[in-house]
């Protein structure tokens, strides 16, 4: 028989402990990354906020603002008001890193501007994800602490998919915008190719972010799922 008390000394903890270590390893890895190359300033001396302007106009993006947010590493295309905010980090900074990161985010923009259906779909499970991820667990916690009820686990495993379909949505919509900004860094002749290299490198560590993102999703979704087969055994 399970009791309320097994779910807080469950041994698939160790899911949710590896899911925790990957996202901690992916982060250290692109703020490394990002740290390093911040150092090395492009040739062109372009700012994160110039570059993003150039591959916007390239591309014929003329409408779309770009602004200045706070913080480190907040950059981010806001696709309903068609404006690319590029933080502290890369919005005056002239650096490989700091161009990569924005030409990054012109590289949503550009896949907006195409609907690229990836990002098409991604858009529309926000709403689903952000039901799933506040919702989902206390749904299935309610289920499984009073009553051991089985409806409301499964509801809950239900929900709480929703949030993992998001974050593995987002997978190819994060790799395309990193391909599509580093050709256009190139074509456009904002960085050299010695400078890209660097620059992928960037784009890379932060794209191995969204994976462990990915990842522990799942091995939390797998969690649920076992525990909801050990209380059927039960």
């Amino acid at each position: 028989m399970m009791y309320p008390g097994a779910y807080y000394y469950d041994a698939t903890y160790f899911l949710v402990l590896l899911g925790a270590v990957l996202s901690m390893i992916a982060s250290a890895s692109v703020n490394s990354a990002f740290s390093r190359y911040s150092a090395v300033r492009s040739m062109s001396g372009m700012t994160g906020a110039q570059a993003a302007r150039r591959i916007l106009d390239q591309n014929g993006l003329y409408h779309v603002k770009v602004e200045h947010i706070s913080g480190s590493l907040t950059d981010h295309y806001d696709p309903k008001s068609k404006v690319l905010r590029l933080s502290d980090s890369t919005y005056s900074a002239g650096s490989v890193a700091a161009v990569g990161v924005a030409a990054h985010e012109c590289g949503h923009a550009v896949q907006d501007s195409e609907s690229y259906l990836p990002l098409r779909i991604r858009s529309a499970l926000v709403p689903a994800a952000n039901f799933g991820s506040r919702f989902g667990l206390p749904i299935f916690l309610f289920g499984l602490l009073f009553g051991a009820n089985e409806f409301l686990m499964q509801i809950g495993i239900w929900v709480f998919l929703l949030s993992v379909l998001f974050q593995v949505v987002t997978l190819p919509v994060e790799f395309d915008a990193s391909r599509r900004a580093l050709k256009m860094l190139t074509g456009y002749g904002i960085l050299g190719e010695q400078e890209v290299a660097g620059s992928r490198k960037v784009l890379r560590a932060a794209a191995m972010t969204y994976v462990a993102a990915a990842a522990a999703s799942v091995l939390n979704l797998l969690r649920l799922v076992l525990l909801s087969r050990r209380r059927d055994r039960d």
